[in-house]
C-alpha cells in the first residue's frame, strides 16, 4: 500500500519534481508542477501527524535495512508538526510564487528557480523526518545550497552578496555541525537518533560528548539565526525576491530550532542538557538580549523587509526563551511560536510582496497613502502586525500567553522575564505602526495608476491571514498537538 511508504514519498516527491522542472523549460508549466508537488507534500504531512497521533511513532526503513544500520525515517509527534509547518507554508506560497517571480524574476531563470524551491522544500522537509543525524547534515547543505541560488535571483546587485554571506556563515555552521556528528559516532558508533539517545548516557562523563555538544550547539544556532549569530539573516531577507523570502522566514530558521529541540532533548536528553551542560543559563540571556536589542533596531529600519528581518530574530529569541524554560509549558510555547511565527510572518512578507508587485519598492517613504489605493493588501499587513505583537485573537497571543505562563509557573525573577514579554509587544507595536502610519494616516502622492495587487497574489496571502485568525480564536488544537510534542520531547525520543 503506498501509505507504508508515506516516509519516504514526502522527501522523495519535491526531490524528483525539482529537476523536471529544468526540463520543462515552460515558467507556467514549472510553475503548476512546483504546486501540484507541494499541496502532494501537505497532504502526505497532514497524513502523517494524523497517523502518529492515533498510532503512535512510525518508523520506516529505507532499503528494509533495519536500523540502526541503515537510514531511519523516524516520525513522531513532534517532527509531524514541524513537517506540516514547512509544507503548509510550501503549499501556500508557491501558487503565490507563479506571479510574483513573473515580476522579480528573469523569466529564463524562473523554471530554475522552482528547481532550487523544491530543492529548498526537500531538504527542509529531509532534516524534519530523518532519524539520522547525517542525514540531517545532507539534508541541510541541499536545502542550504538551494537558498543560496534563490537568494541570488533578487532583482537587486545586492542579493548576491547577501547570498555570499550567507553561504560564508552557513558554511561555518555546518562544519560546525558535521564535527559534532563525527565527535558523536567516535564515542557511539551510530549514526541513528534513538540509538545515540541510548547510548549516550554511558559516555556522558567524556570530553568528547561535552565538545561535540558545542559544535553541535553552536552551529545549530547559527543556522537558525540566534543573537549574536544572526548577521547573515536581515539582508537575505531583504534582498531575496519575496517569495523567497516569505518561504525562507517561515521555514528555515523554525526547522533549524526544531533540530536544536531535537539534538538537546531527544538525542543528549533533558538531564545532561540543562543539569550538566546548563543549557537554560547560556540561551536565557542570549534569548532576552535578542528579543529586547531586534526589536529596539526593528523600530530605526526605513527598509520594511529589513524591519520584519530584524523582527524575526527577535521572534526567534521569543522560540529560544521557552526552550530555557526547561519545562513543558516553555516548550509547548516554543513549539506553538514555530507555527505562529509561521503563519504571521509568511503573511507579512507576502504583503510586501504584493507591494513590491505594484510600487517595486518596500521602502517605507515608498508606502504613504497605500492603505486607499492597496485596501486589501494593506488589511493583510495590519492583521499580521496586530498578530505580531500579540493581540488577543491572534495566533501570536497564543504563544506569548504560554510564555507568560510558562515564567509564571517558575515563579521568583522569572517574572521579570515574563515584563519583558510584556515590554517588548509594546516595541512591536511602535514598528507595526511607523508602516500602519504612513499607509493610512498620509495622502498619497505616487503614480495615479498604482492599484490593488491581482488575486493570484491576494488569496494566498488572505489564506494566511485568516490563519492567522482562525487559529487565535479557536487554540486548543493546535495548543494540545504543541503540548503533546512538547511533553514527548521532555520524556525522550522514544515516546
Amino acid at each position: 500500500m503506498i501509505a507504508e511508504h508515506l516516509p519516504i514519498l514526502q522527501v522523495v516527491l519535491p526531490l524528483l519534481a525539482a529537476p523536471v522542472c529544468i526540463f520543462l523549460r515552460n515558467p507556467r508549466a514549472a510553475g503548476a508542477l512546483a504546486v501540484l508537488t507541494s499541496w502532494s507534500a501537505l497532504g502526505i504531512a497532514l497524513s502523517l501527524l494524523r497517523e502518529v497521533m492515533s498510532t503512535g511513532v512510525v518508523s520506516y526503513a529505507i532499503g528494509d535495512w533495519a536500523p540502526p544500520i541503515g537510514i531511519e525515517y523516524r516520525v513522531d509527534i513532534v517532527n509531524a508538526w514541524v513537517l506540516v509547518i514547512v509544507a503548509t507554508i510550501g503549499a501556500v506560497v508557491t501558487p503565490y510564487a507563479i506571479t510574483s517571480v513573473e515580476s522579480e524574476v528573469d523569466r529564463k531563470r524562473i523554471p530554475l528557480f522552482y528547481a532550487a524551491y523544491l530543492l529548498c522544500l526537500t531538504g527542509l522537509l529531509g532534516i524534519t523526518i530523518t532519524g539520522d543525524v547525517f542525514n540531517v547534515f545532507v539534508f541541510l547543505e541541499i536545502s542550504s545550497l538551494s537558498a543560496y541560488a534563490l537568494i541570488a535571483m533578487g532583482q537587486r546587485r545586492r542579493a548576491l552578496t547577501a547570498a555570499f554571506r550567507y553561504l560564508i556563515m552557513g558554511s561555518v555552521g555546518a562544519t560546525f555541525i558535521v564535527i559534532g556528528i563525527g565527535l558523536l559516532y567516535v564515542m557511539t558508533g551510530t549514526l541513528n537518533m534513538a540509538d545515540l539517545a541510548a547510548l549516550l548516557p554511558e559516555v556522558w562523563d567524556s570530553r568528547t560528548v561535552k565538545v561535540a555538544y558545542g559544535f553541535l550547539g553552536v552551529g545549530m544556532c547559527l543556522k537558525l539565526a540566534l543573537f549574536p549569530l544572526h548577521l547573515w539573516l536581515p539582508n537575505a531577507y531583504a534582498f531575496a525576491p519575496s517569495a523567497v523570502t516569505a518561504f525562507m522566514a517561515s521555514t528555515a530558521t523554525k526547522v533549524a530550532v526544531y533540530m536544536l529541540l531535537r539534538l538537546f532533548l531527544s538525542i543528549f536528553g533533558r538531564h545532561f542538557s540543562f543539569e550538566v551542560m546548563g543549557l537554560d543559563l547560556i540561551l536565557l540571556p542570549l534569548a532576552l538580549v535578542a528579543i529586547v536589542s531586534m526589536s529596539l533596531v526593528a523600530i530605526f529600519q526605513v527598509d520594511v523587509k529589513r524591519l520584519l528581518a530584524y523582527s524575526s530574530v527577535a521572534q526567534i529569541g521569543y522560540m529560544i526563551l521557552g526552550l530555557s524554560f526547561a519545562s513543558v509549558t516553555g516548550l509547548t510555547a516554543t513549539l506553538l511560536h514555530l507555527f505562529n511565527h509561521a503563519l504571521m510572518k509568511g503573511a507579512l512578507f507576502m504583503a510586501l510582496g504584493c507591494v513590491v508587485y505594484r510600487i517595486g519598492s518596500v521602502h517605507i517613504d515608498a508606502m504613504v497613502g497605500l492603505g486607499k489605493r492597496m485596501p486589501y493588501t494593506m488589511a493583510a499587513f495590519v492583521v499580521g502586525g496586530l498578530s505580531l505583537v500579540g493581540v488577543p485573537l491572534t495566533v501570536g497571543f497564543v504563544s506569548k500567553w504560554y510564555l507568560i505562563l510558562g515564567a509564571l509557573e517558575k515563579g521568583g525573577l522569572w517574572m521579570g522575564v515574563a515584563a519583558i514579554v510584556l515590554v517588548t509587544s509594546v516595541m512591536a507595536l511602535v514598528y507595526v505602526w511607523r508602516v500602519v502610519e504612513v499607509a493610512y494616516l498620509r495622502d498619497f502622492a505616487g503614480d495615479e495608476r498604482v492599484r490593488e495587487a491581482p488575486w493570484s497574489l491576494l488569496v494566498p496571502t488572505w489564506a494566511l491571514v485568516l490563519a492567522n485568525l482562525y487559529f487565535g480564536i479557536d487554540a486548543v488544537r493546535i495548543s494540545a498537538v504543541a503540548r503533546g510534542a512538547a511533553e514527548a520531547l521532555m520524556i525522550g525520543i522514544g515516546s
